[in-house]
């Protein structure tokens, strides 16, 4: 395995890697602040750099008023955080993040979001692993999917126009019922003002809505019933 024309080993030993395990692993004696300062130390970050980088990072984090806190003392989500921030300390070119958003609330998991769009740039290669597929499908230029140890496929987690539609897809509307099921007769209704349809393309899907639309009814959310890592996931690991 290369990485930029080089021997993996080789290339990690000379520029380094971000680098957060699936399992977050630090001395619970160690107050937060000072696992960083450390951490930034091995990384090799200057004297002169640590205050500010491990400054960045906890405010990255949200970690302010944990900086002084023993890591025993953290919550699981905290200590998360935690492990983020010191695989974020150097400006890596390259970042390996196991199950990142493990044990992240709602509004974290939210928020890790926003920092991977921030950290996306043209020399950068964010690796995710995870068995999440909807945050990956969020997160992801390019999924890689792995079953029994073997690679199976490398699929893009966008919608081709040219591809077919994930062809089941649950509509919420707000106002306008009738004239959604005269369009979808064969809708099958959930309960709460939602229905399940079936169409044969994105194309049939986006002119049917834009006719009722046009109408004056109003769709609250339009959701597919897979999506296209999920679906893509299910073939390749060959379930049905």
């Amino acid at each position: 395995m290369e990485i930029d024309g080089s021997p993996a080993r080789h290339y990690v030993e000379r520029n380094g890697i971000g680098y957060l395990s699936e399992l977050v692993a630090i001395p619970p004696r160690w107050r937060a602040e000072t696992a960083l300062v450390r951490y930034a130390t091995l990384a090799g970050i200057s004297d002169a750099e640590i205050t500010q980088r491990v400054g960045f990072v906890i405010e990255l984090l949200g970690l302010e008023e944990h900086r002084d806190k023993k890591v025993k003392a953290l919550s699981k989500g905290n200590l998360q955080r935690l492990g983020l921030a010191q695989a974020l300390l150097r400006d890596d070119k390259i970042l390996v993040l196991d199950e990142p958003t493990h044990g992240l609330d709602p509004l974290w998991t939210q928020r890790f979001r926003d920092i991977v769009d921030n950290l996306r740039r043209p020399d950068r290669t964010i690796l995710i692993a995870s068995h999440n597929l909807d945050e990956l499908q969020r997160l992801a230029d390019r999924v890689a999917i792995i079953d029994r140890g073997r690679l199976q496929r490398l699929v893009s987690t966008g919608y081709e126009q040219t591809a077919p539609a994930q062809t089941r897809f649950r509509i919420a509307i707000a106002s306008g019922h009738d004239l959604f099921r005269s369009a979808f007769p064969h809708a099958e209704e959930t309960g709460r003002d939602e229905y399940d349809v079936t169409v044969h393309s994105l194309q049939e899907l986006n002119a049917l809505l834009g006719d009722l639309i046009g109408k004056g009814v109003i769709i609250a959310s339009v959701v597919p019933e897979r999506s296209v890592l999920e679906q893509q996931f299910r073939e390749a690991v060959g379930e049905s």
